[in-house]
């Protein structure tokens, strides 16, 4: 697994090397597996309390869908901050790592002043020409999504997201971000067609040379439609077969709707390839 990060709760959880989990938490009446169904505070806060029973590592909130086909509304700051308010305090309580989830600065700002941790972006610092500031002044971890505005099936999708980086690391660095507060995210179904997101999958080990921790957001996502046609509440296991792929292939961090069956399946994995190791030492 991936060298740690400077010293924040995500730095002790890497630094165990073994794959995180990321429980998700929408806050939202749009997003598109669990759009609504947590809307209501009390309903999230319980299922935050679930996910962190089912052995979630860190719990990613969100109060915005981010969803990238069609049907996600734009959500106005004020009324961001009102999704949060009732429920952020109480999922900060459950003492895990908390990730705020959203593209605007403002809403960051307010949420790492109130116990989240981690910033989630997932425009990679490249929307919003004030979340570089927000977290270099709170000084927390920063997941960088690739993301693009539309799908190109032409463009080499490895490059695109090399060079989407690139640009986001020069961004961090220009804000006073640390290298070593950075963790990538390829961005699975964002801006990218089906294909390309398999792809990226299949060569997720190729970004490893940027010496820094990756996270994989696959969970329940379009692309498992395009090979076995399902819902997106019928995923559950092509997402856990990509997550667990997706760790194989140097993924340090899954971000994942289903807590309990990913931790389920990857201690499954570990403790085979631990077994695979003892065999082959005897």
């Amino acid at each position: 697994m991936q060298a740690a990060l400077t010293e924040s709760p995500l730095r002790v959880l890497l630094a165990q090397r073994r794959p995180l989990v990321m429980g998700i938490l929408n806050v939202t009446p749009d997003s598109f597996s669990d759009g609504g169904q947590f809307f209501d505070s009390a309903a999230a806060i319980a299922h935050a309390r679930k996910m962190a029973e089912g052995g979630a590592d860190i719990l990613d909130v969100g109060a915005e869908s981010t969803r990238p086909y069609g049907g996600r509304q734009p959500v106005s700051f004020e009324d961001e901050l009102a999704r949060l308010k009732p429920v952020l305090p109480e999922i900060v309580r459950l003492s895990l790592p908390v990730s705020i989830d959203t593209i605007k600065a403002r809403v960051a700002d307010w949420a790492l002043a109130r116990g989240a941790t981690i910033l989630n972006d997932v425009w990679g610092l490249q929307r919003d020409g004030d979340m570089a500031r927000v977290a270099a002044a709170h000084d927390v971890p920063v997941i960088v999504m690739h993301n693009r505005d539309a799908a190109d099936p032409a463009i080499d999708i490895m490059a695109d997201v090399r060079a989407f980086f690139t640009r986001s690391l020069e961004i961090a660095a220009r804000a006073g971000i640390a290298r070593e507060q950075i963790v990538l995210d390829p961005g699975i179904g964002f801006g990218k067609t089906q294909e390309q997101s398999l792809l990226m999958l299949a060569r997720l080990g190729e970004l490893r040379d940027f010496g820094l921790p990756l996270l994989v957001g696959l969970s329940r996502k379009r692309f498992i439609d395009s090979v076995s046609p399902s819902r997106p509440d019928e995923r559950i296991g092509g997402s856990i077969a990509g997550n667990v792929l997706a760790v194989l292939g140097g993924a340090d961090i899954v971000r994942v709707h289903d807590v309990r069956e990913t931790v389920q399946a990857l201690r499954v994995m570990a403790a085979i390839r631990a077994a695979q190791v003892l065999g082959e030492q005897g």
